[in-house]
C-alpha cells in the first residue's frame, strides 16, 4: 500500500514603506516605515482653535460648574450691554426729548437733570435685571461655548485622521513588497 509523506511549507512577505509626506492647509502627515506622525501647520485656524481650546476648556469647565458675574465671560456680556445701554439711552434721551423740549422753552435746567437722574436710576435697574437674567443662563451659555469648542476640536481631528489616512494609502500604494517561501517536498509510495 501506498502512502503520503508530507512536508511543511513557510513563506515570509514583508512591505517596506516608502517615506511620504502629505500636506494640506491645516496638517502636514510624515510617513515612514516607524508609522505616521502628523504636526499642525502654524498660525492657521486649526492650529489657533487647537490651542484655545486647550489653553481654555479647564477654565470655562470650572465656569460651568461655578457660575458667576465675575467671569471672564459674563464681565464681557455684562459690559457690552451696558456700554450700548448707556450710549443709546442717553443719546436717546438728549435728542429726542431734552434737545426738543429745550427749543421751545418748555423745560428748565432742574428738570433736564431731574430726567437724567432718572435715566440713570432705569438704566441701573436694567443692568441688575441683566446681570440676573445673564447669570441665571451662565451655566446654558458657557456649555454651547464647550460644545462649540468641541466641535471644533472634533473637525480638526478629522482633518487630521483624513490627512494621515491619505499619507499611509500613498506610502502603502508605493510600497516595495517582498516574499520568500520554502517548502519541503512530498513523497508518495505505492
Amino acid at each position: 500500500m501506498g502512502g503520503v509523506s508530507g512536508g511543511s511549507q513557510s513563506s515570509t512577505s514583508s512591505v517596506t514603506y516608502k517615506d511620504t509626506t502629505t500636506t494640506n492647509p491645516y496638517v502636514t502627515s510624515r510617513t515612514n516605515k516607524k508609522g505616521t506622525t502628523t504636526t499642525l501647520q502654524p498660525n492657521t485656524a486649526l492650529s489657533t482653535v487647537y490651542d484655545f481650546s486647550n489653553a481654555n476648556l479647564g477654565n470655562l469647565l470650572d465656569e460651568y460648574l461655578h457660575p458667576s458675574l465675575e467671569s471672564e465671560t459674563n464681565q464681557a456680556q455684562l459690559n457690552a450691554y451696558r456700554k450700548i445701554l448707556d450710549e443709546d439711552t442717553k443719546r436717546n434721551l438728549e435728542n429726542n426729548i431734552i434737545s426738543p423740549l429745550a427749543k421751545r422753552n418748555m423745560i428748565r435746567s432742574s428738570q433736564a437733570t431731574d430726567m437724567y437722574n432718572n435715566l440713570a436710576n432705569k438704566t441701573t435697574d436694567a443692568v441688575n435685571d441683566y446681570a440676573a437674567n445673564l447669570l441665571s443662563n451662565s451655566q446654558n451659555n458657557t456649555a454651547s461655548i464647550i460644545n462649540n469648542l468641541i466641535n471644533y476640536a472634533l473637525q480638526g481631528y478629522n482633518v487630521i485622521s483624513g490627512n494621515q489616512a491619505q499619507s499611509l494609502n500613498t506610502s502603502s500604494g508605493q510600497a516595495s513588497r517582498s516574499s520568500s517561501g520554502s517548502s519541503s517536498g512530498f513523497s508518495y509510495g505505492l
